[in-house]
């Protein structure tokens, strides 16, 4: 107990309290656990938690069924579950209650917050929830409002215990504190005791630096100021930390006063500050900030799940609270004097706290409505699974999970769970921020969405998205999903370094009205940064130095690409958590500032990711966890050489196949390991295939297709593992990106992967690099001789697999050609093996068109899975899986003769140069490894060759 941070805290008066409530919770001994271990003394809840919790979890069913059964309405369903989850934690509390002689041990519950600006509504709904909930150890919370001031100390006045909440400035925490002296005073007055009468003052922290950060970063772009611009940058992230010490300060005075130590001295305890909001909304803030600075004696902090869970693994104490008061007043003296009126966001913050309150309660009823509809109409649930022979294995490694608590490790952020050498550790440890990122991104959607609004009022027609692979992918899926929205600009997504590709994209677009998002983690990813030179040099052409207002950076903090954004003035940049990697970032920075521009509703987004986070939490028993069971499937088929996860899905949201080809293959692909997702491939009957498949179908609860279905039964009853997931509408995205993201990481664990390195994606860049030095020297990239050419198309493979192959043509007596040669490659394939099309062409419809009829054919005639990805892209996704993954493919790249290289400005090398660089380093790291792998050169009329090729492909496979 000692040396735990949490635990520790109470040596120097402060309480930890958590900020969350829900049944699985109680149920499980959670709760309990961290009463005895962490050190916990105390629970808030308010509408948006228990939103969350009934809305975004299994918990409920068995009791909303229950209530739907006995005939409740909506409101009576709420109340119910919501009383019934606070006794059970009251009653959890009450050895703490009496252990502190009333001084903690309580648990919050919210008066509805309709009634914010309703005094008698507040005190006749408070005094109804305390007499309901019927324990002694319960906080009734009421706003801060001018209307809520008098309720409080009516409430008090009648010895009900009030969690005071909605406090953003020193000025409400004064009022708050005198309407609970006046309270006491009321009930001293009467006779009655005032020793066991409790209130707290819910002091918000993390919400101000939100919002004054906000207007400082805006300040800072508008300013031509260089001393102004400083003082601001000084100011960041500096405010609510002093705005709660100075308010501390008033705590001090006021409960030192001869006015209180006249009902002190009757036993009466102080109202303590209670530090509310202290979950770390910025990605650049310590994700233990808003604790370690806040310590004090006689204070309350209320921490989230994630804040709870960092500080107990890394979290210092120390007495913080009184530390630099003079600096703690410099620091909002000098807010003032950059322009910026704390009084007036405050009082914006109040108000919108109401609001967002608001907005919670009605969602939860609205979404508990609903539930009570799905179970009168008796809809299925939304995820199944037909497993067939493989049921049972997937339930032993359940338990086995359950057992050895993987997801409470998961959520833990234990790097051991995937790998125990120290190196591994150390990479896992930094790539844990997905688990976290929602709950931060669901506060900055309010931002994001007005973000997004500035720039459509600034006439942008159109944005383009630089990046690769997790950067670009997730904003893909989105620009496809949901097409163009009105009013906002268009979203175009440039992942290739094919100049048909780029040149296409720069016909589409009017520069100087398009906004680019230049996005890359590390800032120093060959594509983006070249994609960003040469787009760059088009806009500066037309605006000069103001070509930067143009731009946007996405990327991790202290980056090259941060670096040339400030140099070169963008209009935003956007610093995402370093903690998460990029196919694991859809739901950060990465996938969402795309989203805001476009003009998408990021709060629903976040908000159903934020569900499905909560439906995979730790204190969900493993069997009813969503992720938890998808990852444990495809481990437990992958051990039977089921490795080949075939994906299904609504045309509407087909696009989510290659988002989860990258995050599947990547993360798993690795130490002769590896998921194969299969993504775009029709859906076959079950003769076409082998016994290594599983099949997922994503649909839209619209877009049923008893066809589709069909075949599906087919496949069931060939044995084949089926697993069916259906999105209300395409908003569920939140809740696929970050499911697969959970399964995933389950999955690798149960492989014993390390899910979250990509080692063999560093194999090609540096082949292609080593291409490009050669080519800066020389002027031209070596280019071997061809095995043979027919018509136009030539094929190119080592000089081991030229020797087999012409040995195979002249054992069957076939003439050498190029069928002949593929047709002796093709007969290579084994069971379990798969055929990959490396395609280094443009993607268009006539050429995905022709590819995906090779692929049908290659399928349908060999039985194998075949994969389809266009270069450079696929090096960023299956690309790992090809090379660390298991020998088990059959690789055919593909690459053209470019009509336009197009220069890159500022380098040696072209697009075209770029682009076979990236063909030949990746085909050489295949060779390096021994892989099966040809290469065919088509003409300049790609299409015409591509025609040939699949001719040819059908001929050889008949050989």
């Amino acid at each position: 107990m000692a040396s735990n941070p949490l635990v520790e805290l109470q040596r120097y008066g402060q309480s930890i309290w958590y900020d969350n409530i829900r049944r699985a919770l109680l149920e499980t001994g959670d709760i309990k656990k961290k009463i005895e271990e962490d050190g916990l003394l105390g629970v808030t809840s308010n509408p948006t938690i228990f939103e969350k919790a009934i809305i975004g979890s299994t918990d409920y069913n068995q009791a909303l069924r229950e209530l739907v059964d006995q005939g409740k309405d909506v409101n009576e369903i709420y109340e119910a579950l919501a009383i019934k989850d606070i006794q059970m934690a009251a009653d959890l509390f009450l050895p703490v209650y009496e252990r502190t002689n009333g001084v903690d041990g309580y648990v919050s519950l919210e008066v509805s917050p309709r009634l914010a600006h309703d005094t008698e509504g507040t005190i006749a709904e408070a005094k109804r929830l305390f007499a309901a909930v019927n324990r002694k150890n319960v906080m009734i919370k009421v706003p801060a409002t001018p209307a809520g001031l008098p309720a409080i100390e009516q409430l008090i006045g009648l010895g009900i215990n009030v969690n005071v909440t909605l406090i953003f400035s020193q000025e409400v925490y004064e009022k708050v504190a005198l309407a609970y002296i006046a309270g006491l005073e009321k009930l001293s007055s009467e006779g009655k005791p005032i020793d066991r009468v409790a209130s707290v003052a819910s002091f918000f922290i993390s919400r101000i630096d939100t919002a004054v950060d906000s207007a400082l970063e805006m300040k800072i772009r508008r300013s031509n100021d260089e001393k102004e611009k400083d003082a601001c940058y000084g100011l960041i992230g500096k405010v609510a930390i002093a705005n709660a010490k100075l308010a501390y300060q008033k705590f001090k005075e006021i409960f030192s006063s001869e006015r209180f130590l006249a009902l002190k001295t009757k036993g009466a305890m102080v109202q303590r500050p209670l530090w509310a909001s202290t979950g770390t909304k910025n990605p650049l803030y310590s994700d233990v900030y808003y604790v370690e600075e806040l310590i004090g004696p006689d204070t309350v902090n209320t921490v989230p799940p994630a804040t709870f869970t960092a500080f107990r693994d890394h979290g210092k104490v120390a007495l913080t609270l009184e530390s630099d008061i003079a600096g703690a007043q410099r620091v909002l003296a000098n807010l003032a004097e950059v322009g910026i009126d704390l009084r007036e966001i405050t009082q914006n913050l109040r108000t919108e706290g109401v609001r967002l309150f608001i907005e919670s309660f009605d969602t939860l009823m609205s979404a508990i409505e609903s539930k009570r509809d799905a179970i009168i109409s008796g809809i299925l649930e939304r995820q199944s699974a037909n497993l067939g022979k493989y049921a049972e294995p997937v339930k032993a490694a359940i338990a086995r999970m359950e057992k050895e608590q993987f997801i409470r490790q998961i959520w833990r952020k234990n790097a051991g769970l995937w790998k125990k050498e120290p190196e591994h550790q150390q990479i896992i440890s930094n790539a844990l921020g997905w688990l976290t990122v929602v709950d931060a991104m669901v506060d900055q959607a309010d931002e994001l969405k007005a973000f997004g609004e500035r720039i459509k009022q600034t006439g942008f027609e159109d944005c383009a998205l630089l990046g690769m692979g997790g950067s670009s992918l997730c904003p893909d899926v989105f620009r496809i999903t949901f097409g163009h929205i009105d009013g906002y600009p268009r979203l175009r997504v440039l992942d290739s370094t094919d100049p048909a590709t780029i040149l296409s994209l720069e016909r589409e677009i009017n520069p100087a009205k398009t906004l680019f998002i230049v996005s890359s983690k590390s800032g120093t990813t060959t594509e983006p940064l070249c994609f960003y030179k040469y787009f760059f040099d088009k806009v500066r052409q037309i605006k000069g130095d103001r070509a930067g207002e143009n731009f946007v950076a996405i990327t991790d903090p202290g980056t090259l690409l941060e670096k040339i954004g400030r140099q070169q003035s963008f209009r935003r940049i956007f610093l995402n958590q370093a903690d998460i990697g990029g196919r694991y970032s859809a739901l950060s920075y990465f996938g969402l500032v795309p989203a805001a521009v476009m003009g998408m509703d990021i709060k629903t987004l976040t908000e159903r990711a934020e569900r499905v986070v909560n439906a995979c939490e730790r204190c969900v028993p493993t069997e009813d966890n969503p992720g938890a069971r998808l990852g444990a499937i495809l481990a437990e088929a992958y051990k039977d050489g089921r490795d080949k996860v075939t994906l299904i899905t609504s045309p509407k949201i087909a696009s989510l196949g290659a988002w989860i080809e990258q995050l599947l293959a990547e993360s798993t692909g690795k130490e002769g390991k590896g998921l194969l997702p299969v993504d775009g491939e029709p859906l076959g009957p079950p003769e076409v295939y082998g016994n290594d498949r599983v099949f997922v179908h994503i649909r839209l609860k619209s877009s049923a297709d008893e066809s589709v279905e069909a075949k599906l039964r087919a496949l069931e009853q060939a044995g084949h593992p089926v697993i069916r997931s259906v999105m209300n509408d395409p908003l569920d995205l939140g809740e696929e990106f970050f499911l697969w993201e959970m399964a995933t990481a389950v999955a690798g664990a149960l492989m014993g992967v390390n899910a979250f390195d990509q080692p063999n994606v560093q194999e090609s860049k540096d082949n292609t690099r080593a291409l490009l030095e050669e080519f800066s020297a020389s002027g031209k990239l070596p280019e071997p001789l061809p095995t043979l050419e027919d018509d136009g198309i030539r094929l190119y493979c080592d000089d081991e697999t030229e020797a087999k192959l012409e040995e195979a043509v002249k054992q069957s007596g076939a003439a050498v050609s190029l069928t002949s040669y593929l047709g002796a490659f093709l007969k290579q394939a084994r069971p379990g093996d798969y055929l990959a099309l490396l395609a280094f062409i443009q993607n268009t419809p006539t050429n995905n068109e022709l590819l995906q009829s090779a692929r049908a054919i290659l399928r349908d005639r060999l039985r194998l899975a075949t994969t389809l990805g266009y270069g450079p892209r696929y090096l960023h996704s299956t690309g790992q899986l090809h090379k660390g993954g298991g020998d088990n493919g059959i690789f055919i790249q593909i690459t053209a003769d470019d009509r336009d290289y197009l220069p890159i400005p500022g380098e040696p090398y072209s697009f075209g140069v770029l682009k076979l660089a990236q063909a030949l380093g990746d085909y050489s790291a295949l060779v390096s490894r021994r892989r099966r792998v040809v290469r065919i050169r088509l003409g300049k009329d790609i299409e015409a060759g591509l025609r040939s090729l699949v001719e040819i492909v059908e001929k050889a496979i008949n050989l």
